[in-house]
């Protein structure tokens, strides 16, 4: 009877060109670090963000994560490194992310669910509301002079009326006649708006938008930025698009870093990052100053470890939280 190690040699050859080391598990990888641009978060991370994985930031509204974020690509972007910023909602702001230090030569900035202006269309119909006719102007921007008296002699009469002496012809209004409308006609007869651009068609556009950054290469970081979207549709974004960005990372070792209110990448995610409300700073009375943030390490798949000694007893457990202050750009520096 062959050993268990031949056998599984054997399914393993078998395999190989389709699942390679199907029965071996994955060597222990050291991820390298970036920096994040906080002190105390990078203390709390050992280092820094993950290269080449999928770190999510969760966080509910207002909670620092575009601030974190923005933190984060200064310190690449002065490192003459090119990022992407996928904006799913169309709510990065360009001067906020000047003020932080990011080099936004080196940004490239994805706005998803905009619209062509339709400014030319609106001017062309307000002032050329009838086909232009070339005469006495050589640029045909005017109507023809002919044109022009059309309508003068009623216009007239409508001025002067209130101060003409002869009798005025009396108009009897017409009579009004209601017919009865059926109530689901009468709703489709309102005039409905502009449909528009749902969520969901927003996300699978940011989806393909960073496909195609990742099958690129060339960024060091790209995150998409999903913090403005409820959960209910973020949720709905496929497992596999997750997994086929966390081996797209690894492959070009770009950072991605994905921003939400809900954790969505589950076990894609090399780390996940969680953001709490943040409590304003008292300083002033009167003047708003700024906010005190603070981060938790919700969940991590790898831990640097010092050495490969394992303890027999259970190591003390530590709250991973870090904070940092983020200052208004009136308040100064103190």
């Amino acid at each position: 009877m062959p050993a268990a190690v031949t056998i599984r040699r054997q399914i393993e050859a078998a395999l190989a060109h389709r699942i390679p080391a199907a029965l071996t598990p994955m060597p222990y990888v050291m991820w390298p670090v970036a920096a994040t641009g906080i002190q105390s978060a990078d203390e709390l991370l050992k280092g820094g963000l993950p290269v080449g994985a999928i770190a999510e930031i969760v966080g509910p509204d207002c909670s620092g994560r575009t601030s974190f974020a923005l933190n984060f690509l200064a310190g690449v972007t002065q490192a003459e490194k090119v990022c992407a910023w996928v904006d799913v909602s169309d709510a990065l702001d360009p001067e906020s992310a000047a003020a932080a230090g990011v080099d936004l030569t080196r940004l490239l900035w994805v706005r998803c669910g905009t619209q062509r202006s339709s400014q030319p269309l609106a001017i062309r119909e307000k002032y050329h509301t009838s086909p232009i006719k070339k005469g006495l102007q050589e640029s045909g921007l005017c109507t023809h002079p002919r044109s022009e008296t059309r309508g003068l002699p009623s216009a007239i009469n409508d001025l002067f009326a209130p101060r003409c002496a002869e009798p005025q012809r009396r108009i009897r209004p017409a009579k009004e006649t209601v017919q009865p409308v059926v109530p689901h006609l009468a709703a489709n007869r309102r005039r409905r708006p502009a449909p528009a651009i749902k969520p969901w068609a927003r996300i699978e556009q940011a989806m393909r938008a960073t496909d195609l950054l990742l099958q690129a290469g060339g960024f060091s970081a790209v995150v998409v930025d999903m913090g403005s979207l409820a959960p209910e549709f973020v949720s709905r974004v496929p497992p596999a698009t997750w997994f086929r960005y966390r081996a797209a990372a690894e492959r070009t070792q770009s950072s991605i870093l994905l921003l939400t209110q809900y954790s969505c990448a589950k076990s894609s995610a090399e780390l996940v990052l969680r953001l709490a409300p943040p409590n304003p700073l008292d300083e002033e009375a009167t003047v708003f100053t700024g906010i005190e943030c603070s981060i938790e390490v919700a969940r991590r798949r790898f831990t640097h470890a010092a050495n490969n000694v394992v303890s027999i007893r259970k190591p003390p457990r530590s709250t991973p939280v870090a904070s940092w202050q983020s200052r208004a750009a009136w308040a100064g520096i103190r």
